[in-house]
């Protein structure tokens, strides 16, 4: 009877969560649309509504002391994101065709993050530090998407790219423009967004509290609870949304979505609450989270910067290292001993199919 009744919660938290969420992006994109943000912050505002499901989750894991489900919420979403958002988006596009000063924009901060994630799991810096790493990245490009080409010019570590720096948000938000296309905010949305972000907290904390406990009743580990299955049940609304974006030959705007969207992940779901909380020893688990977040973060660009885009192929091979790295996390995760052979092999296997791949002529694309 409990078991069933956990079920139901963890079902109901999910519908209702990813519902409000929806609801609360919307209403912030309208909010945001009325105060005059440019497209690119609407883009970033729009990520960390989407990203509240799996905040809530994380933060309530962390504050009580599940730290393998708060971090392998938050890294395991992130390794999710970039499978289903772009790898998938791409397999059923055919090709996304993206702008190179985009990818270097969204791309080095992206991989900053990731690095900055992988550092303080690892336990080499402690939470507070890798905070204020993170936020040397995420403020200045914050700061870039919402100054105009006038604004740019006054900024004196911006002068010298001036240039290069409006394009690539000119660039950024023109991808934007396919999908962002608000309402003028009135009064109204700012209750609207308020009680919905009241309803995804509610329902994401009963989320998790119930996947953690059915996890507890069929002895299966934090790590797969918080890594996988939460980390794809909060992340489906911004994975349908992908896909049918991308359908309709409207993906381009899906690699700033899934780097913003994992920036923010870890700034608001990790590191922050790490800060309050600490995030208790190095584990080997969420080590191999964190270093298969890098490097497919890694692979995702290299390809995408070298075709110009996200090809069908490149698409499947995201795919395919997301599910060895389910495979390799499995392994590690239910072993009563895991070898290192069990972690590094797979990420080996990854990184040299993905290494012939990119030293392969580039094919024609679309």
């Amino acid at each position: 009877m409990v078991v069933a009744i956990d079920l139901v919660v963890f079902l109901v938290g999910a519908a209702v969560s990813l519902g409000a969420s929806y609801l609360l992006v919307t209403r912030l994109e309208r909010i945001g649309e009325r105060l005059g943000l440019s497209e690119g912050l609407l883009g970033v505002l729009a990520a960390l509504a989407a990203d509240a499901p799996e905040i809530t989750s994380a933060v309530t894991a962390l504050a009580l002391g599940q730290d393998q489900v708060g971090a392998g919420v938050v890294i395991g979403s992130n390794v999710f994101n970039l499978a289903a958002l772009l790898g998938l988006g791409a397999v059923v596009a055919g090709y996304i065709a993206l702008h190179r000063r985009v990818i270097l924009l969204g791309g080095v901060v992206g991989v900053w993050v990731a690095v900055v994630c992988l550092v303080m799991v690892l336990g080499l810096i402690p939470a507070g530090a890798a905070l204020l790493a993170v936020l040397a990245a995420l403020i200045p490009y914050l700061i870039v998407l919402g100054a105009g080409h006038a604004r740019l010019a006054r900024i004196p570590l911006a002068r010298r790219w001036e240039g290069w720096l409006a394009t690539a948000v000119s660039e950024e938000e023109a991808e934007l423009e396919e999908v962002i296309h608000p309402a003028h905010g009135r009064g109204r949305d700012v209750a609207v967004a308020g009680a919905m972000l009241i309803v995804v907290v509610a329902a994401s904390i009963a989320m998790e509290r119930a996947a953690t406990s059915l996890g507890t009743r069929f002895n299966i580990p934090e790590i797969i609870i918080g890594g996988v299955v939460l980390a794809a049940v909060t992340s489906l609304p911004n994975s349908v949304a992908a896909v049918y974006l991308a359908a309709r030959g409207r993906g381009a705007a899906m690699l700033s979505t899934t780097l913003n969207s994992n920036a923010l992940n870890v700034t608001a779901g990790l590191l922050l609450p790490a800060v309050i909380t600490g995030l208790g020893a190095p584990s080997g688990q969420s080590d191999l989270i964190a270093v298969w977040y890098l490097v497919l973060t890694v692979i995702a660009l290299a390809f995408a910067y070298r075709d110009s885009g996200v090809s069908r192929a490149s698409g499947i091979l995201i795919i395919g290292a997301y599910l060895v790295f389910l495979g390799s996390l499995w392994i590690t995760a239910y072993a009563a001993e895991p070898g290192p052979g069990a972690a590094v092999v797979p990420l080996v296997i990854v990184v040299a199919a993905s290494g012939a791949g990119l030293a392969r002529r580039r094919g024609r694309l679309p």
